[in-house]
């Protein structure tokens, strides 16, 4: 009963974690999370017990296939030297080819995700009518839950000058809302790691996320005073943090456009590649 049994049924991921020597996942943060019911699944006083060999190892993406100096699929490359006018160019590339209006001062925000729940875009029915009153425009790749493709299709004929939505996924338009977006929305409700940040800050797109999971061990906040941090970010799971975070990006981009600039250079400079990873992962099974 203490090995597998849960539920009178057998869990063999119960088993799994009890009978493991050690036990990844793919954050700290989230390691810290699912020791605790809201997380847990009804694993977590297990995994409370296996505390001790239990760690998390964020993940890595390919620098190669991720890479805007190089990358064959968007129309102007660049680097953390050259982001400036490579961004530019990319973001009227990506107006163009979504047939919104091309403007050059549009704070064009980007989500490339499945829509579901736990990415959290249940927020966007709370807030949506507040944002579209902001200089701002809305790009969607993705697909996922009937309820969330109908509510962004809806966004996109009731503001079709400001939201573009495409719910077959392409790597070619994934690459040029990276590269053509100034931030990436990731409200995510729970996140053991996330890639999209990752590839946004290899792309000079702040992301804009929810401080759970590995987001939050991957994106550092924004601090006006000390002027460090890659993104911006809020904690509790509601439509209000969510907004006050991407107006406090929105303040930055048109007040500071000098520090807009650091923030997605610094995010650009960050090394989230497989090497660093890879290094601990050797490391546990060399202990192990």
């Amino acid at each position: 009963y203490d090995k597998l049994e849960y539920n009178n049924s057998a869990n063999l991921l119960k088993g799994g974690l009890v009978f493991a020597d050690k036990i990844t996942t793919v954050s700290k943060t989230y390691a810290e999370e699912i020791k605790q019911p809201e997380y847990g699944e009804g694993l977590d006083s297990v995994l409370q017990h296996r505390s001790a060999d239990l760690c998390g190892i964020v993940n890595g993406i390919d620098y190669d296939i991720y890479n805007p100096s190089t990358d064959e699929y968007i129309p102007c490359h660049y680097d953390e030297k050259t982001f400036d006018k490579g961004k530019k160019k990319n973001k009227a590339a990506l107006q163009e080819k979504a047939g919104l209006p091309k403007k050059r001062t549009a704070f064009t925000l980007g989500i490339v995700s499945r829509l579901t729940e736990q990415k959290g875009f249940a927020l966007f029915s709370y807030m949506m009518e507040r944002l579209m009153k902001q200089p701002v425009q809305l790009y969607v790749l993705g697909d996922g839950e009937e309820e969330y493709r109908n509510m962004f299709l809806s966004y996109q004929e009731q503001y079709p000058d400001k939201v573009y939505v495409q719910l077959n996924y392409t790597d070619e338009m994934a690459k040029y809302i990276y590269a053509g977006c100034d931030a990436i929305l990731m409200p995510s409700r729970f996140e053991p790691c996330g890639l999209c940040q990752l590839m946004s800050l290899r792309y000079g797109a702040v992301p804009i996320i929810r401080k759970t999971g590995g987001l939050k061990d991957t994106v550092s906040i924004y601090n006006p005073k000390s002027k460090t941090g890659t993104g911006f970010g809020f904690t509790d799971y509601n439509a209000e943090g969510f907004l006050d975070a991407i107006l406090a990006a929105l303040d930055v981009y048109k007040k500071n456009p000098e520090e807009w600039k650091n923030l997605t250079a610094k995010g650009m400079r960050k090394n989230y590649s497989w090497k660093a990873s890879s290094r601990k992962y050797e490391k546990l099974y060399s202990d192990l």
